[in-house]
């Protein structure tokens, strides 16, 4: 029959949800510390609790050797002969098992101390059982109970365990009183933790996640997958999804009728705005999709290796397309997984003006480019310090024939040279969007003329460019910028090589 002790042992290893061993364990190391403050030695002791009388017994632990010689410390070994006259039948590498008196002479302090050994053993035993318990479910949803509330921290009970949930893990439109039940996600466990090892969110996404799944019947048996969650918790959480089947509209679905499902979605989150998005496999195409409510006016992949995307929309729809401090455009990045760059009309026709005048300064023409001037003229023309066509361009007929050997005739020969130069430029120039229309056949949505940023704040649309490239390639590559550009104030349309300077 077990002594009273052991039936209090095991009520309290049940209690905490620990192994019985774990506790008389804890309670023999708590005699062995106490015997040894008592006794005031260094000797090597065990403890043994008796299940059945309930009594603690104490013991000096000695190492059998052969000889004298090979004793080290008298205090953890003994010579065969020595230990033979206690116990006949010891070999030598056996222990010598010499009882220490514990009964009557433990006073308050050794209690004392043994009860603090207990309670630490304990308080050990229990944070490893949780922490094994709970290691494997980082992620899941729990219900969970608020048990108190310390300081910026919530307390909650899982059960068997307690948990904590910081103020980074809160949503900042959710406040929590004692007793309420709620669901929260398990973000992580710690080891070593002087509180609840057990850390729960309300911020994590997976929140969203399993919301959902529990709100919509075609999330939950795989017709409709989501593919992507960026939230910023108590603001606005941005969630893209895709239908494996053609017939189930997967942004309807997850709406539902009169925007019932999201709604009540929304209500467990204390009002948190939600933008559900379809999934597009084209980057750019989902980028568009990401940035709404704002209208997008094209998306150029700047560099597909580093993930980095550039967007441009109308000077109207900056602001919009940013969002609260940067808020709808850093969700939106955090959905593709690219960095974004947005950029109103305005500011990239003066960027690329800026680029423009650059490489005109930058690379100056020769005047060997220009056809029709002779050896013998360019040779008068450098002499003059004249050895480019921008500078031959902007000399008045009045200046040329103060060169020596330049007359009113040869003025006018370089006046013609110099006017059919510029008109081949212009020619050429007008190619360049027929060029690019065909060099990126089938992906219109990245191609970023440059024309139209030179003409005035004309917006070349995606939807507009598509159906035009896939099904009449050849009239694409002619017919489309003059389409899509315009210019502000005027009802004509203008050639690029007709706009004004």
């Amino acid at each position: 029959m077990a002594s009273e002790l052991y039936n209090t042992i095991d009520a309290l290893s049940r209690e905490k949800g620990i192994d019985p061993q774990i506790v008389v364990t804890a309670v023999e190391d708590a005699i062995v510390v106490a015997t040894r403050k008592y006794y005031k030695t260094q000797e090597n002791l065990r403890a043994q609790l008796d299940k059945d009388t309930g009594k603690i017994r104490a013991f000096s632990v000695r190492t059998v050797v052969e000889t004298p010689e090979q004793v080290e410390d008298p205090l953890l070994q003994i010579t065969l002969d020595e230990a033979r006259k206690s116990d006949p039948n010891i070999e030598v590498g056996g222990e010598l098992q010499t009882p220490k008196v514990t009964e009557g002479i433990l006073g308050r302090i050794a209690a004392q101390i043994a009860k603090q050994v207990i309670f630490q053993k304990v308080r050990e035993a229990e944070r490893d059982t949780v922490y094994n318990e709970y290691i494997g479910r980082v992620g899941e949803i729990v219900n969970a109970t608020v048990k108190r509330v310390e300081g910026p921290d919530v307390i909650f009970d899982l059960g068997k365990a307690e948990s904590r949930m910081p103020r980074k893990e809160q949503s900042r439109l959710e406040s929590f009183a004692v007793g309420e039940r709620v669901r929260v996600v398990i973000a992580r466990v710690e080891r070593a933790s002087k509180g609840p090892a057990v850390v729960v969110s309300r911020a994590a996404p997976e929140l969203v996640q399993n919301l959902f799944q529990t709100e919509v019947p075609e999330i939950y048996d795989g017709t409709v997958v989501i593919r992507a969650i960026a939230r910023e918790a108590g603001e606005r959480t941005k969630i893209a999804v895709m239908s494996k089947d053609k017939d189930v509209d997967a942004v309807g679905a997850c709406v539902g009728m009169k925007g019932m499902r999201v709604q009540s979605i929304i209500r467990e989150l204390r009002g948190e705005k939600i933008d559900i998005i379809e999934y597009h496999e084209d980057p750019v195409t989902f980028a568009e999709k990401a940035l709404q409510p704002a209208k997008v006016s094209r998306v150029t992949i700047v560099d597909s290796a580093d993930k980095h995307l550039e967007v441009v929309v109308d000077d109207s729809q900056l602001s919009l397309a940013i969002g609260k401090k940067g808020q709808n455009v850093r969700l939106a990045a955090k959905l593709l997984n690219w960095k974004i760059d947005i950029k109103s009309e305005e500011e990239k026709r003066q960027e690329v003006e800026q680029q423009m005048s650059q490489l005109v300064a930058a690379a100056p023409t020769p005047l060997e480019n220009v056809p029709g001037l002779g050896e013998g003229l360019i040779e008068k023309l450098g002499t003059a310090g004249v050895t480019t066509v921008e500078a031959l361009a902007d000399m008045t007929p009045e200046q040329l024939e103060a060169i020596e050997g330049i007359g009113p005739k040869t003025v006018e020969k370089i006046s013609l040279a110099v006017n059919n130069y510029f008109s081949s430029l212009e020619v050429a120039a007008a190619a360049e969007p027929s060029a690019g229309a065909e060099a990126v056949e089938g992906q219109p949505a990245v191609a970023a003329p440059a024309e139209p940023n030179l003409v005035g704040d004309g917006d070349v649309t995606v939807e507009a460019v598509a159906p035009v490239a896939e099904a009449e390639p050849e009239a694409a590559a002619t017919e489309v910028a003059p389409a899509e550009v315009s210019t502000e104030g005027s009802t004509e349309e203008q050639p690029s090589s007709e706009r004004p300077e």
